[in-house]
């Protein structure tokens, strides 16, 4: 069936989802596809963009044996249901193996590595982790030094599993990583480590040893949300929400042709990795191509992408707003582009310019949606076969419920929002999450509707009359840089550390790149002195996350405040935005543009900007932003 608009959602409600047929566990979806095509291209791997045509691959047969293979290795170690397997890996093939592998044995928990050691450790202990598998001692990767410097702070780990690089690189490579393993193996011999390969070599790759039948409302996943700074909530998902989300995007993507070849570049630490460019397409017996172990970041990647969607015939690929923007940079005329059909966006908001921009110079249609972790992944999408609305995060998927509600001042629901009125976004539907591990991040978490649970996003947004989605704000106020959730309070509270500061604030500032980037406000403490040098050394020294550092920090002599004492950081974010847009008119060295940045009931914060005839040269710079823009005349 072919979804255009709301209408076709609900049409395709008219199937009741237990006839749908959807397997009990991811498991179980991935052996369903390798029974149906076995010797179909599955994945291809290369590890070196410079020589991507050099690829690794696995058909699906293969794909599912090493799975399997994965699967009775951790049963081996001891993994049991209900026991946690983590993975600090980059983009390899088998991380896609632990992944998998992992949800078949206990749960698996994706651990970001660009996170310091420490940060790693508390999210290991908080999770009772038994196994870690990581990447072998390796030339310019610091994950193994990471690791082993919290193991005697990690009691509940028994067995750590090296992921060599062996197998993707030349010869006289592979003889110094051994070298460096065996050293380290011999400074660390107290400490169980296994080799990865040598695991999978003995296993059987055709069944579970253990015989379990996973049930859909079992644990599959826990993945880290909230922040990249300080300790996340962790996210306890199942495999019914996994398999389901798999399933409800591929049908918003119908019709389709028989097989897609997708490009996998986002981090497999994070549920777009993995389900959109990884569970879905397996599911549908398509072709996955992992492009590097650091994906898009990694060298070579982006400029030679377009060449890279020629030779493999990539039909889709996944990214952020800054991954749009790097690839506009490079050329692709004369690229055979006609295979490319849609490129999805998430994570953040996609600025209208940028969309624009790479439609028309690309052809390549963008279908920007939203998601979250506690969601499985997607949530809404715009439809690929019906209007794709610029700024907004589509229309729901089907047999998942959303919608903007109103709230009393308890956080108990009131009433639906009206039709463009600004509410609170919830979701209801088996895509949801069972929860946070930690009971205290689960207060107001949920809202009861009508007897049903209903999970409160803590995004702002409105419904329009077609029943697509638009968002507003974050009542939440994660800063979103690039992609990378950061969360505003690990900066305040760093800052406040420091004995002149009084009161601080960490926002997003609009950026033409990344999306936002963070900034931080500060009130002195009266008597006290101290320049804006001195907090940003201090910041460095003391928040460990760099992308979490400020991009820039002031001082004023009094913070906003509600009037109830709290800080009011939506005048914040008018100041920002008013300063962006006065930079860029200064750039262009236009004079007498008026600059007023309101809270607008329907659409959030709007900038509204009088500049008269330098509308034309202004518009398209201000366009590169996801703030909205009304010109006044």
């Amino acid at each position: 069936m072919v979804v255009r608009s709301l209408n076709d959602i609900e049409s395709l409600e008219r199937v009741p989802l237990s006839e749908r047929g959807l397997a009990c566990s991811t498991y179980e979806a991935l052996r369903e596809a390798a029974e149906r095509t076995p010797r179909a291209p599955a994945l291809s791997f290369f590890a070196d963009a410079a020589d991507f045509k050099r690829t690794h691959e696995w058909n699906y047969s293969q794909l599912f044996g090493d799975i399997t293979r994965a699967a009775n290795a951790f049963d081996d170690l001891g993994i049991k249901p209900g026991e946690v397997i983590a993975f600090i890996l980059p983009n390899l093939p088998e991380t896609h193996f632990t992944l998998w592998g992992g949800e078949a044995a206990g749960i698996v928990m994706a651990i970001n590595p660009l996170l310091e050691a420490k940060q790693m450790a508390g999210l290991l202990n908080a999770a009772k982790v038994s196994v870690v598998v990581t990447l072998a001692p390796t030339p310019g990767s610091d994950l193994w030094l990471k690791l082993v410097s919290q193991l005697d702070q990690l009691p509940m780990v028994r067995s750590v599993v090296w992921v060599s690089m062996e197998p993707y690189v030349d010869e006289p490579v592979r003889g110094a990583l051994k070298s460096m393993a065996l050293k380290e193996r011999d400074l660390h011999s107290g400490i169980a480590i296994h080799d990865w390969q040598s695991l999978m070599n003995t296993q059987p790759h055709t069944h579970l040893k253990s015989g379990r039948q996973i049930r859909p409302d079992e644990c599959s996943s826990y993945i880290c949300t909230g922040g990249t700074t300080g300790l996340p909530k962790i996210a306890a998902r199942t495999h019914g929400s996994e398999v389901f989300d798999a399933w409800a995007i591929d049908a918003h993507m119908q019709p389709r042709s028989n097989v897609q070849v997708l490009f996998c570049g986002l981090p497999l630490f994070h549920v777009n990795g993995q389900l959109v460019t990884g569970l879905m397409p397996w599911t549908q017996g398509d072709h996955v191509i992992l492009g590097t172990p650091q994906g898009y970041r990694g060298e070579g990647v982006i400029p030679r992408f377009w060449e890279m969607v020629e030779h493999f015939g990539i039909n889709l690929f996944s990214g952020v707003p800054t991954v749009y923007a790097a690839l506009l940079q490079n050329e692709w005329q004369g690229r055979d582009l006609s295979g490319l059909r849609y490129a999805i966006c998430g994570a953040a908001p996609m600025p209208a310019e940028l969309f624009r921009e790479f439609e028309r110079r690309t052809g390549v249609k963008i279908l920007e949606g939203y998601g979250l972790t506690e969601g499985a992944c997607v949530s809404s999408i715009n439809p690929p076969h019906g209007e794709r609305r610029i700024g907004s995060i589509g229309i729901r998927l089907a047999y998942q419920n959303m919608r903007a509600v109103v709230l009393d001042d308890s956080g108990a629901y009131l009433r639906d929002a009206n039709l463009d009125e600004i509410g609170l976004i919830t979701i209801s539907g088996p895509n949801l999450f069972e929860g946070y591990l930690e009971e205290r991040h689960n207060q107001g978490l949920w809202i009861d509707i009508d007897g049903q649970r209903w999970l409160n996003t803590g995004d702002l947004g409105r419904q329009d009359a077609q029943g697509y989605f638009w968002l507003t704000g974050r009542k939440k106020e994660l800063i979103i840089r690039g992609g990378h959730n950061i969360d505003p309070k690990q900066i305040e509270e760093a800052l406040q550390a420091h004995p002149a500061v009084a009161l601080a604030a960490a926002i997003g500032s609009p950026d033409a790149y990344s999306g936002e980037v963070p900034v931080a406000y500060v009130q002195l403490r009266p008597g006290q002195t101290c320049n804006v040098e001195e907090l940003e050394a201090f910041a460095h020294q003391n928040i460990s996350e760099r992308a979490a550092v400020p991009k820039r920090i002031e001082i004023l002599e009094a913070l906003p405040l509600t009037a109830v004492g709290k800080i009011f950081k939506p005048a914040l974010q008018q100041r920002e935005i008013a300063k962006v847009i006065q930079q860029e008119v200064g750039r262009l060295g236009l004079l007498d543009i008026a600059v007023e940045v309101v809270q607008d009931n329907r659409r959030g914060q709007v900038a509204c900007v009088k500049a008269g005839p330098d509308q034309e040269v202004l518009a398209p710079l201000l366009g590169r932003y996801s703030f909205q823009v009304e010109w006044i005349n």
